[in-house]
């Protein structure tokens, strides 16, 4: 069985929809272009993602540095093959232990490095096992594959890095939260998934590593062993942060 045919498939009638869907449009904006040069641009740029498709190429390994004039039609129309892709490859739980080096799993991951998209091993007979098991025994049973964590676990990492997402924390004396955040935004911004207010009268954040707080025992012992900073408006919050932001009401 070759692992890539349905891929194929599927991503020739993917293509297909998205070339029907920059054709609407580019007949519309030819029009406009005879006398915009704007348009021109974008119409010129159009032609080449044209061009792309019609390869049987995603439109997600389309250069956009060298093609800014393609943004406002990627934005506006969406298109399937535009989209952020992982791969998921479903193997024997020998094949798992042994980091899926087998010709199958290969293919397809050489195939998601020409597109663009990511790739994840599981087996979903391991996971259907761990599914029932306590913490103390999945951490045994997964030991004795020489892992330390599962499908589903590496599945939603790897969602996180496509989509470019990362989590920070808070704690307190009820409760610790994850909050989701883009990678790169700033340290008022990531406040504001929290509450508005905490963006608009942001003053300062104190923040430290996840595993500092761990290894510590929480946000005091940090503070004492001076693992606790000070950031201000411009730090980029990390993945993993354990976050107290101070703010005006």
């Amino acid at each position: 069985m070759d692992p890539l045919r349905d891929i194929e498939i599927v991503e020739t009638e993917l293509v297909l929809a998205d070339i029907q869907s920059l054709e609407k449009r580019l007949e519309r904006l030819s029009r406009q272009a005879r006398t915009d040069k704007d348009a021109r641009k974008e119409v010129d740029a159009m032609e080449a993602l044209m061009k792309h498709l019609s390869d049987g190429r995603a439109a997600r390994a389309f250069p956009r540095a060298e093609n800014d004039a393609i943004l406002p039609t990627l934005v506006e129309l969406q298109l399937l093959t535009d989209k952020p892709t992982i791969y998921c490859a479903n193997v024997a739980e020998t094949d798992v232990a042994a980091g899926a080096k087998n010709a199958q799993v290969e293919k397809v991951r050489a195939h998601a490095a020409k597109t663009g998209a990511d790739v994840v091993v599981v087996s979903a007979r391991m996971e259907a096992e761990l599914a029932g098991m306590g913490d103390a025994d999945r951490a045994e049973f997964l030991s004795s594959y020489g892992l330390k964590e599962g499908g589903l676990d590496q599945t939603i990492r790897m969602a996180y890095h496509t989509l470019g997402l990362c989590s920070y924390f808070t704690g307190g004396p009820k409760e610790a939260r994850a909050w989701t955040i883009h990678r790169g935004w700033t340290a008022p911004k990531a406040a504001g998934v929290i509450h508005s207010d905490f963006e608009r009268g942001f003053i300062r954040a104190e923040v430290c590593a996840y595993d500092d707080y761990i290894r510590l025992g929480g946000e005091a012992p940090c503070r004492t062993a001076g693992k606790l900073r000070v950031e201000g408006k411009e730090y980029l919050v990390q993945d993993g942060d354990v976050v107290h932001f101070l703010f005006n009401v």
